[in-house]
């Protein structure tokens, strides 16, 4: 087992969880992947405008299947995007600013402090800023002590893996080009289900 795929002890989990709220987040910890799945969707109205990125603990827990189901109580940003032609000026202004985005992170500093790895960066806007509410859903072996550890985390363990998804799904190598930092939050915007569980990369 990598030292990246270990569960932080109960001391470690509340430190980590108090240094996030200290920052502007709001976090829920939960046990188990229908848990998770249960407090991510209770927190969007039904008839809302989610963009969900790509990402295997959205996957795992069924909250992929959840919101891009296009008979479902949501509306899918993506399904819309994904309509357009790739890469087109539609395709990026129909994903700019969705009401809700879903994502996870690849790692969470004991201090507070998200990272999030991309080939594209695609991810990044609406988590950033363009979406009103943000819910970011992770495993919490993804905690680790410092932004170096997470850089570290990032590049040894969650690259190789997106590059074996990556290579199932497009045929092609992933690259680390982009990472996403976030030190802080305005309150109230972004909440992080967090599962005690190890899931995803």
């Amino acid at each position: 087992m990598s030292e990246f795929d270990v569960l932080p002890d109960e001391r470690t989990v509340a430190e980590t969880v108090a240094a996030l709220e200290s920052h502007g987040f709001t976090v829920e910890v939960v046990d188990d992947l229908a848990a998770a799945k249960d407090a991510t969707l209770a927190r969007i109205p039904h008839g809302a405008r989610v963009w969900k990125n790509t990402s295997v603990t959205l996957d795992e827990t069924g909250i992929s299947a959840e919101v891009d189901n296009p008979d479902g109580p949501y509306e899918s940003v993506r399904l819309q995007m994904t309509a357009q032609n790739f890469a087109s000026r539609e395709m990026k202004e129909i994903a700019a600013a969705p009401d809700y985005a879903l994502g996870s992170v690849h790692a969470i500093t004991r201090d507070g402090e998200l990272l999030i790895g991309s080939a594209s960066g695609s991810q990044f806007a609406t988590i950033a800023w363009g979406a009103d509410k943000v819910v970011l859903v992770a495993g919490l072996q993804k905690v680790v002590p410092d932004l170096d550890t997470a850089r570290r985390r990032v590049r040894e363990h969650s690259l190789p893996l997106e590059n074996v998804r990556a290579q199932a799904a497009y045929g092609q190598d992933s690259h680390l080009n982009k990472t996403l930092e976030i030190s802080g939050e305005m309150p109230g915007r972004t909440h992080l289900v967090l599962i005690r569980q190890a899931i995803g990369y």
